[in-house]
């Protein structure tokens, strides 16, 4: 058994849509080792999601399927009150969207990650948060393998996934501002998004090392998690992923997808 300290790095990508990009995905690429994929609610199309996959593949890179709202204008982070069995069809339904690409490109969906407002909700939301459950298992039978979700430490989604069989991977975030309790602060509030590159880079080691970061009220907290997360969205976020693994490196913590290469392809 390695003694090797370790962590996934993710970072969300084809976040855009016709003409207009938001992430740099080929840069993005070249420093992450897992890739939550806009599936086309909040961000994402067919062709962007072909190219993404197809950049993930060739370079062993997990490809995961990044869930949202229906929500293309406010970019999925408004909440919304989903009927259950609606919600668990169209999480169903972006995870099937992706698969195709996926396996176009000689990879499968390794695993899902909710967005945004989602993603939020369904840390205390447990009625939302069955929702999705139910639609990442009617991908699972259809695909015929296990789909892990990727969430916050101690989210209602992670635990109802648990019960339901499903496996779960804690989630930190080296570039958003952290609550004392380790939930995140809401991106309304102010200095709620780390934006300076140091310290998001200083945070990442924090926390992959067991280390603890300044909470929002100033208080130390540890975030314990099996992946770590940069947002493809942040200005500069494809060199700040590439200074977090060159940062992770130097610390000694390997950074490699929690799925292994022969399970992502």
């Amino acid at each position: 058994m390695s003694d090797v300290v370790s962590i996934d790095l993710n970072a969300d990508l084809g976040e855009g849509f016709g003409r207009w990009r938001l992430t740099d995905d080929e840069s993005l690429l070249q420093s992450v080792t897992s890739a939550n994929v806009a599936c086309g609610f909040h961000a994402g199309d067919p062709a962007i999601m072909r190219g993404v996959c197809a950049g993930a593949a060739a370079r062993g890179v997990a490809i995961g399927a990044q869930v949202s709202y229906r929500d293309l204008a406010g970019f999925g982070r408004r909440s919304m009150d989903v009927p259950t069995d609606e919600l668990a069809a169209e999480v169903a339904y972006q995870i099937g969207a992706l698969e195709i690409f996926a396996a176009a490109a000689g990879a499968h969906v390794a695993y899902v990650k909710p967005h945004g407002a989602l993603y939020n909700r369904i840390v205390r939301d447990e009625v939302q948060a069955r929702a999705v459950v139910e639609g990442v298992l009617l991908a699972a039978r259809a695909t015929g393998r296990e789909l892990p979700i990727l969430g916050l430490p101690g989210a209602a989604v992670l635990r109802v996934a648990a019960a339901a069989g499903i496996p779960v991977v804690t989630e930190a975030f080296a570039d958003r501002a952290y609550r004392p309790d380790g939930t995140l602060v809401p991106r309304p509030e102010p200095r709620s998004v780390v934006k300076d590159p140091a310290a998001v880079v200083a945070r990442a080691v924090a926390i992959a090392t067991g280390g603890s970061i300044t909470a929002y009220d100033g208080s130390e907290i540890r975030v314990e998690a099996q992946s770590l997360c940069v947002h493809g969205d942040t200005p500069g976020a494809a060199a700040i992923a590439a200074d977090v693994r060159t940062a992770l490196a130097e610390a000694g913590v390997a950074v490699r997808p929690f799925v292994t290469t022969a399970d992502a392809r």
